[in-house]
């Protein structure tokens, strides 16, 4: 899948209505290595922020799990491997970051404090109107297929 590809389909499964972390970690199915409906369970309580708490944005949730599909880190002893999946999660939520001011879903939304309910928003007009969610779902989904091409 060319980049542009991987960006259109997170920002199709996001208006499908899907949660950002899930948009965007589905959208890289094949790299992760499970069917979509699993990463979409898997993935289900990182949108708006952690469970709609607002912290770390959802599409950075998602680079991290690819991340850890791309280099993983999952022998206890391997501090090379640790050390080279974090270098990979910092540099991807770095230019999130860079791109957007932050990396933390409240701030992204303009949001002072979190709305204080766990009950998400309705998906209309309106909502994707006055959310960035859709753009930055295409923007991290960017940035991982990027790395892949590096990667590869």
């Amino acid at each position: 899948m060319t980049v542009e590809e991987r960006e259109q389909k997170a920002g199709e499964l996001f208006k499908a209505g899907y949660n950002c972390c899930q948009a965007v970690a589905m959208t890289f199915a094949d790299v992760i290595g499970l069917p979509e409906d699993e990463i979409a369970r898997l993935a289900s309580g990182f949108g708006g922020g952690m469970g709609r708490m607002r912290e770390v944005c959802g599409t950075v949730s998602a680079m991290t799990m690819v991340a850890g599909a791309m280099i993983p880190a999952n022998d206890v002893n391997d501090k090379a491997a640790k050390t080279a999946n974090y270098a990979l999660v910092q540099e991807m939520a770095g230019e999130f970051k860079q791109l957007n001011g932050s990396i933390i879903c409240r701030e992204l939304l303009g949001l002072s404090k979190p709305e204080g309910t766990p009950v998400p928003s309705d998906r209309n007009q309106e909502y994707y109107k006055k959310r960035p969610c859709g753009e930055l779902c295409l923007l991290a989904a960017g940035i991982i297929a990027r790395k892949l091409k590096i990667e590869n």
